[in-house]
């Protein structure tokens, strides 16, 4: 089968992206598919082949990735670098690969891809819709403020949400993955309230203030509708941020995470659950916080996980006999039930 890799693109994430679609190009091939490598930044010359694995724990800053056009995705899938192509796997974090739109250029170019559909994507992506859905269904997630641009030096609004929400707050962007743009807010300082949510106002013209969950942090990933074993991640000092995610060292995981089977089965449930509201497919991760009370607030929903081989996903799915270049190869033919499913419906 003729496939094309799909990683790097034009967002934070991007290092994270090619350490990942490296890793499933060689699993494929591994499989016996003719794999290409495929970055969307570079346009119609998109197709790679002397990328190396590089430093995750640093990500792109603004100047680097402006020097990229987004036209160049359009121009990329346009090109004859797809007439052959069977399949898309998709590794794409973030912004322009993670919230619809390469998904949306896929479906007009006819190339079935792995995945959620544009609108899973879209919905998933943008943590203020999908907190709401989670909410309407009955999932707990934490309480949140939502500050818009007008807002962004409103302290009276600070004063406002740090007297509802308590000192302790968490302020992230509302499209970014891998905990790109996030502030803990450890003690209600205003100034650090402020200076949070500028940070965040980088990433993302909406910015979510939600209250901080004390407890553990653990996480599910969800296969074709079914979850796999919960992970605990500890780190060894701070929060799960974007360098303890991707620097050697500095965070254990415990596979399956030693919780209760109550516990263990409510939050499994809950990751299903939102992975059915969303109406993902394939693949997702759902991110908790499990409070020292033993309540699951579900934090997010990644449509696109991370996917080197020691990412969580391929973890979970490894104590379950599903070795990573297995689980690849899953993924490419759900792909496929995917899109014979939709011709017949159509």
């Amino acid at each position: 089968m003729n496939i094309a890799v799909l990683m790097g693109g034009i967002s934070p994430e991007r290092n994270v992206s090619i350490n990942g679609g490296l890793a499933v190009a060689k699993a494929l091939r591994e499989k016996g598919h003719n794999v290409i490598a495929i970055d969307p930044t570079f346009g119609k010359n998109c197709m790679i082949s002397d990328f190396e694995f590089i430093n995750m724990s640093v990500f792109p800053d603004f100047e680097e990735l402006k020097k990229y056009d987004t036209k160049n995705y359009i121009e990329c899938i346009n090109s004859e670098v797809f007439e052959n192509i069977d399949l898309a796997f998709l590794v794409l974090h973030g912004i322009n690969g993670e919230d619809g739109k390469i998904q949306a250029l896929l479906e007009l170019r006819g190339v079935p891809y792995t995945g959620s559909g544009i609108k899973a994507s879209s919905v998933a992506i943008d943590k203020l819709t999908s907190k709401m859905l989670f909410l309407a269904a009955g999932i707990s997630t934490p309480p949140w403020s939502v500050i818009r641009q007008k807002d962004y030096d409103n302290y009276e609004l600070f004063e406002e949400i740090r007297s509802e929400l308590g000192n302790k707050l968490v302020i992230k962007p509302n499209n970014q993955g891998s905990t790109v743009g996030i502030t803990i807010v450890r003690d209600g300082i205003l100034d650090d309230i402020h200076q949070g949510i500028i940070a965040a106002s980088k990433y993302s013209e909406i910015v979510l203030v939600e209250q901080y969950i004390e407890g553990r942090e653990i996480t599910v990933g969800v296969l074709n509708g079914e979850a796999l074993p919960v992970i605990e991640i500890i780190t060894s000092e701070g929060f799960y941020d974007y360098n303890h995610k991707y620097s050697k060292g500095k965070t254990q995981y415990i596979c399956p995470a030693k919780i209760s089977e109550d516990i263990e089965e409510f939050t499994q449930s809950l990751a299903v659950s939102a992975y059915n509201i969303i109406d993902c497919k394939g693949v997702a991760r759902a991110d908790f916080r499990l409070s020292d009370e033993g309540q699951p607030f579900l934090l997010e929903l990644n449509t696109i996980p991370g996917f080197t081989e020691t990412s969580l996903v391929p973890m979970a799915a490894k104590e379950v006999d599903l070795n990573f270049a297995d689980l690849c190869e899953e993924l490419v033919n759900l792909a496929f039930n995917k899109n014979s499913t939709n011709e017949k419906d159509e």
